[in-house]
């Protein structure tokens, strides 16, 4: 593939053509779960599109040129008051979210991250990165207190374009009388009794939420790298922060280079968040909805538009996948993509763009021969779609459904010869009985066939 890759950079505003720091070694991080309940699918959202832009960067410049970094915080107030609340020890509950976060992972059929690091690892880390900032200036303790002095570093508020002032109205700054300013983030705090806490020079405590992702992106990516992401709720304070601490404990001119941030899933055109109350966890369609159905969905709108969650749109994914199985053949070997059919996602992960390409390509198969097949099923994989033999997705079909496949055999049975009797109304009373139970039947050529809905 030698077309360019363009991304839609928030720091610049623009869609911009993506040239790597070092073309060998390219650099990401996604910020990823602070694990205190599992994961809904508005958290699922970032996990395809980065997945996918994992996929797109080794396709273009070879899978070992990219280094995917993907942390998980296991240290923050959030898991401190639901273990407290819940009387569960937060060695317990962070084990058990992480556990559970790794399986929603492979239910959307997500590459596995290059590294996957904990915040509790690193702590020696963030604390020598809090020295380095008192040292230059850039930070101050009182009463065992470390915060960033925000009028200290000129460029803060470049990525959300906002002035410090205007940011600080209307979002929820932490009031304390220790700061000099109210502006100013904390980068670490005093433990209270019973919470968890690590020794450094300005007493036992624990480091702040923005200081984590600084210090494990310099430890895996260096002091400067070419992409991070993460949804869009990231981009203040905490993506905002994370630029002011990293640059002035670095001393570099930039964090990283490109940042990009995917919309919200909304519920009835509201945003989905736990303090919401309206959200849906992964886990919850497990064992109703294949994978691959959600990942589909999870790519059917621009990662930079809003998508509304709803029946219609898992439908749909699920109709066009069962479509798809029917031109389905395994791979001796993945078929070489044009670039034709890949440039959508070259042009800012336009992943409606691929879905269109798709169809079309399914229409070619359907009609063709086992080259057409080939190349349709292996364009699907890239995407992680299709990624299951036909018998697995059947499998899980029939799994989910509420008739078991020898009773479904007996009253088909029962059925025909009710057709052979002519006793027509008992026939059609079977068929609707199998149908409310998610099977549809076939007359065709002499034979009856069946397929879960």
């Amino acid at each position: 593939m030698n077309k360019d890759i363009f991304l839609t950079n928030n720091l610049t505003n623009k869609k911009e053509k993506f040239v790597p720091i070092k073309e060998n070694r390219i650099g990401m991080y996604v910020c990823g779960p602070t694990v205190y309940d599992d994961p809904h699918i508005g958290n699922a959202r970032p996990l395809v599109i980065f997945d996918i832009l994992f996929k797109v960067l080794k396709c273009k410049y070879g899978k070992n040129s990219i280094t995917y970094i993907r942390n998980i915080t296991d240290v923050d107030d959030k898991i401190i008051k639901f273990s407290q609340d819940n009387k569960i020890s937060i060695a317990d509950l962070t084990e058990k979210i992480i556990k559970n976060f790794n399986v929603d992972c492979k239910f959307l059929n997500c590459e596995t991250p290059s590294k996957q690091p904990r915040a509790t690892e690193n702590i020696d880390l963030m604390i020598k990165m809090v020295s380095e900032l008192i040292n230059k200036g850039f930070a101050y303790e009182n009463s065992n207190h470390v915060y960033f002095q925000v009028n200290k570093f000129d460029d803060y508020g470049k990525l959300s374009n906002k002035k410090p002032i205007d940011l600080i109205a209307g979002s929820r700054v932490e009031i304390s009388e220790n700061k000099i300013n109210p502006e100013d983030f904390v980068l670490w705090k005093p433990s209270n009794k019973d919470e968890p806490f690590w020794d450094s020079p300005w007493g036992k405590g624990r480091p702040g939420w923005h200081l984590e992702c600084s210090a494990m992106s310099k430890k895996f990516l260096g002091d400067e790298f070419d992409i991070h992401g993460g949804g869009i709720d990231l981009l203040f304070p905490h993506h905002e922060n994370e630029i002011a601490q990293s640059r002035c404990a670095n001393n570099t001119k930039i964090f990283a280079k490109y940042w990009i941030h995917n919309a919200f899933i909304t519920l009835s055109n509201e945003k989905m968040a736990k303090s919401q109350g309206n959200i849906l966890k992964i886990k919850d369609f497990r064992d109703t909805v294949n994978g691959q159905v959600l990942r589909l969905a999870l790519m059917s709108a621009h990662y930079k538009q809003p998508l509304d969650w709803n029946d219609k749109l898992l439908i749909d994914c699920q109709n066009t996948i069962e479509k798809w199985y029917d031109v389905y053949l395994p791979l001796k070997k993945k078929s070489q993509i044009p670039d034709d059919i890949l440039s959508p996602l070259y042009d800012d992960l336009n992943t409606p763009g691929y879905i269109a390409n798709l169809h079309k390509l399914f229409d070619k198969a359907n009609k063709g021969d086992n080259n057409d097949k080939e190349l349709f099923i292996s364009a699907c994989n890239f995407i992680g779609i299709l990624s299951e033999t036909k018998n697995e997705w059947l499998n899980f079909k029939m799994k989910k459904s509420i008739i078991s496949e020898e009773d479904i055999l007996k009253k088909i049975e029962i059925r025909n010869k009710a057709r052979e009797n002519k006793d027509y109304k008992e026939a059609d009373k079977i068929r609707d009985e199998l149908l409310d139970k998610g099977v549809l039947i076939e007359d065709k050529d002499g034979k009856t066939s069946w397929k879960i809905k």
